[in-house]
C-alpha cells in the first residue's frame, strides 16, 4: 500500500496559518474534518492532548507528529501541513516545528494500513527528505516525492532479498548482512564487529514513535559499526522480537519506550530505560552506553519491573502518590460503576415491590455489600500497592484493604494500607538483598508474601484500623449532622473541583471523597454522590449550549463538537469538555467552575441523595428528588453556558 493513499492531497495544508500548537492542532483537524475521514472532532480532539500529556509528538529537526487512534476515524488519514515560519509545538529539541504530520488511525485499523503508517514513520528520520518536503509548493508534489521515496525503499528491499536468496546456501551470512541497512528482523551493523547491543522500541499508540526510533538506532549503529536488533511494540503487537540466544549476546539492552514492555527476560543485563523519544533523537548515546555496559543491571524480582539503581527521570513526591492512587481507582472504578448500577437499580425495584422481592435481594447481593462494594477498597489498596512495589505488594495490600472493610476504618484505611503494603514490600527487597542468590527464587514466593503478610497485617489490626475506624466514624457522623449552610459550602466546593482539570487530580479528589463517603455510609446517602455527579455533568452540557445558542461566537467545527456534548454530558462524561478547555483555559474553566459549584450546592440545598456512583441522567430516576436533581443541572449549566457564550470573542476577534 503506497503511502499516498493515506495521505490524500485534498486534506494537505501547504502553508499552515497557525502560530502556536493549539491552533495548528485545531488547523489540521479542520482538514480532516472537512473530507470527512473522522466523524467526532471532539472526541478526536480529546484524544490528540491526552497523546500529547503523555509526552510531546514535536520530535525535533522540525517535524511535528500529532497523531491518535479512535473510533473517532472514519478511515486512515495522515494529514501533511507546512509552515513556513515555524511555529513552537514543544519540540524535544526545542526548535520550531515547520513539518507537520496529522495521524488518525481508526480503533481496529487493518495490519496494512499500520504498516503503511510504519513505514511513513521510518522515512522521516531522514533530514534530506525532510529538506525535499520543505521545498514543495502543491499537493502534487509532495505525493511524487512520497511514492518516488517509497519506490526507491522497495528496490533496495528487492535487492537486498535477492542477495539473501544467493547467499541461502550459507544461513550464518544471512543473519548477519555487514553494512545494510534494513526493516525486517535480521542484525544491522558491522558483521565482523563484536559489538552487540539489542532494543525495544514502544509507544502508547504504536503508530509513528516506535517506528522511527527502530530506524534511527538501527542507522546510527550501521555508522557506528555496531551490531544491532530491534524489537518493536507496535499497534500490530510485538514484531522481530528478541531471542534467548541474542539477549544472552547483547552487551547491553536498550529499552526506548513509553509503555511497559516484558521485562523478566533481561535479568541480569545492563538495562537502559529511556523514554522514546531518546531513542530517535540521543541514539548514539544510547548505543555506546548500551556497548560499554554502563547502564544499571536490570533485576526482575516476582513481576518487578525496575531496575535497581536505575534513573529514569525524577518525579515529584505528589506525583508519585497520585499516579499510585489512580492505579487503585482506575481498577476500582469497574467495581463502583458495576455493583453502584446495580445496587441503585434494586433501590428502585425496592420501591416497587418490597425488601423481600427476589429480584431486590439478587441485586442487593450481586451488586452490594457481599458482592461488587465488598471488593471496593480491598482492590483499590491492592492496586495502589502493586504501583508501589509491583506484583509482590498486590495481596498484602488486597488483604489490609479487607481487612479495613471489616474493622470500619473504611476507605481511609484501605487507603494507607495499600501505601503500606507497597512500601513494606520496598524495604523487604532492600532487606533480603543480600542473602545467598541460591535462594532468589524463594523471594517471590515465600519471603515477600509471608513477612509482606505479617508487616501489613499486624500493622493495620495494632494501629490503622482502630485509628481509621475512629476516624470514619466520626467523618460519617460530622457529614450527616452538617447544617444545610455548611452543606451547601461543601457541595459547592465539591462540585466546583469537578470543573477545575476535567478528570485530573482536583476532579478525582472530590470523585474520591463521595465515594469514600457513599461506601462508609452503608451504600445509603448519596448526597455527596449528588454534589459530584452534578458538578462533572455541567462542563459538556455548558459547551453544547454555549455552542448552541452562542453560534457566531464558535467556528463551524466547534459547533459541530458542542452536539457531541450534549450525550457526553446526560451520561456524566465530564472530559467532554477538555478539548474546549485546552483552547481557551481562562473562559471555559472559569465559567464551568461556576456552574458546577451552583450545581453541587443546590443537590445540598435541597437535600438530594443519587444513590449511584456513576450514570448522570441515566440514573436520575433513582435520586430521592429525581426533578430537582436535573433541575440543579440545568441551572449550573445555564449559568456556565451563558457565562461562556457572552465572555468568548468571536473566532475573528481571537488573537
Amino acid at each position: 500500500m503506497r503511502i499516498t493513499d493515506l495521505m490524500i492531497q485534498e486534506t494537505m495544508i501547504m502553508d499552515l496559518q497557525a502560530t502556536t500548537k493549539d491552533e495548528a492542532i485545531d488547523e489540521l483537524i479542520a482538514s480532516l474534518n472537512r473530507s470527512g475521514r473522522i466523524n467526532d472532532p471532539v472526541l478526536f480532539k480529546e484524544m490528540i492532548y491526552k497523546r500529547e500529556a503523555e509526552s510531546s509528538t514535536g520530535i525535533g529537526g522540525g517535524i511535528a507528529m500529532p497523531h491518535a487512534k479512535t473510533t473517532a476515524v472514519n478511515e486512515p488519514t495522515v494529514v501533511f501541513a507546512k509552515s513556513r515560519k515555524g511555529l513552537d509545538f514543544e519540540a524535544l529539541d526545542d526548535q520550531p516545528a515547520h513539518v507537520f504530520f496529522m495521524i488518525a488511525a481508526p480503533e481496529g485499523a487493518g495490519n496494512t494500513h499500520l504498516r503503511t503508517l510504519a513505514a511513513l514513520s521510518r522515512l522521516l528520520i531522514d533530514s534530506d527528505f525532510i529538506s525535499q518536503l520543505m521545498s514543495t509548493d502543491t499537493p502534487a508534489e509532495v505525493s511524487a516525492l512520497f511514492d518516488a521515496k517509497q519506490a526507491e525503499a522497495a528496490e533496495k528491499e528487492a535487492a537486498k532479498e535477492k542477495a539473501k536468496a544467493e547467499k541461502a546456501a550459507n544461513a550464518a551470512s544471512t543473519s548477519t548482512t555487514g553494512q545494510q541497512q534494513n526493516t525486517s528482523g535480521v542484525i544491522v551493523g558491522n558483521a565482523n564487529s563484536e559489538d552487540f547491543v539489542v532494543a525495544v522500541t514502544a509507544c502508547p499508540t504504536g503508530i509513528a514513535h516506535t517506528f522511527m526510533a527502530e530506524d534511527a538506532l538501527k542507522k546510527k549503529a550501521q555508522e557506528m559499526g555496531i551490531n544491532i536488533r530491534v524489537e518493536t511494540n507496535g499497534s500490530e503487537g510485538a514484531q522481530n522480537v528478541l531471542t534467548v540466544d541474542e539477549i544472552a549476546r547483547a552487551k547491553g539492552v536498550i529499552v526506548a519506550a513509553d509503555k511497559n514492555v516484558e521485562m523478566a527476560r533481561f535479568d541480569g543485563k545492563p538495562v537502559l530505560q529511556r523514554p522514546v523519544s531518546d531513542g530517535i533523537r540521543k541514539s548514539e548515546e544510547l548505543i555506546r552506553k548500551a556497548v560499554n555496559g554502563d547502564a544499571p543491571i536490570y533485576r526482575s524480582q516476582g513481576g518487578n519491573t525496575k531496575e535497581e539503581g536505575a534513573s529514569t527521570g525524577k518525579i515529584s513526591v505528589g506525583s508519585k502518590i497520585y499516579k499510585d492512587l489512580m492505579n487503585g481507582i482506575s481498577h476500582m472504578l469497574p467495581f463502583v460503576v458495576g455493583g453502584g448500577i446495580l445496587l441503585a437499580i434494586s433501590f428502585l425495584f425496592e420501591q416497587l415491590a418490597s425488601p423481600e422481592n427476589p429480584i431486590v435481594q439478587l441485586l442487593q447481593t450481586i451488586g452490594g455489600g457481599t458482592g461488587a462494594f465488598h471488593f471496593l477498597i480491598p482492590v483499590l489498596a491492592g492496586f495502589i500497592a502493586m504501583s508501589i512495589g509491583d506484583r509482590p505488594a498486590l495481596m498484602p495490600g488486597m488483604v489490609g484493604g479487607l481487612m479495613a472493610v471489616n474493622s470500619n476504618a473504611g476507605f481511609l484505611g484501605g487507603l494507607a494500607a495499600g501505601f503500606l503494603a507497597g512500601y513494606v514490600v520496598i524495604g523487604l527487597r532492600k532487606l533480603f538483598k543480600g542473602l545467598p542468590k541460591a535462594i532468589d527464587g524463594l523471594k517471590p514466593i515465600l519471603l515477600y508474601p509471608v513477612f509482606g503478610l505479617l508487616i501489613v497485617g499486624a500493622i493495620s489490626f495494632y494501629v490503622f484500623d482502630p485509628i481509621f475506624g475512629s476516624l470514619n466514624t466520626w467523618l460519617v457522623d460530622a457529614l450527616g449532622n452538617l447544617g444545610t449552610g455548611n452543606a451547601v459550602l461543601l457541595g459547592l466546593l465539591l462540585g466546583g473541583m469537578m470543573s477545575i482539570d476535567m478528570g485530573g487530580p482536583f476532579n478525582k479528589a472530590a470523585y474520591t471523597f463521595a465515594i469514600g463517603v457513599f461506601t462508609s455510609s452503608g451504600n445509603t446517602d448519596g448526597a455527596w454522590m449528588a454534589a459530584v455527579m452534578a458538578g462533572g455533568m455541567v462542563p459538556p452540557l455548558a459547551i453544547a449550549l454555549a455552542t448552541t445558542f452562542f453560534k457566531s461566537k464558535f467556528t463551524e467545527q466547534e459547533r459541530k463538537s458542542g452536539l457531541t456534548n450534549y450525550v457526553l454530558g446526560f451520561s456524566f462524561i465530564t472530559e467532554g469538555a477538555i478539548p474546549f478547555a485546552a483552547a481557551d483555559p481562562l473562559r471555559v474553566l472559569t465559567s464551568c467552575i461556576l456552574g458546577s459549584a451552583v450545581a453541587g450546592g443546590l443537590t445540598q440545598l435541597w437535600h438530594i441523595n443519587v444513590p449511584a456512583p456513576h450514570g448522570g441522567i441515566f440514573v436520575a430516576a433513582l435520586a430521592n428528588h429525581a426533578l430537582l436533581f436535573l433541575l440543579a443541572v440545568a441551572i449550573g449549566s445555564v449559568i456556565s453556558g451563558l457565562i461562556l457564550g457572552l465572555w468568548k470573542k468571536s473566532p475573528t476577534l481571537v488573537k
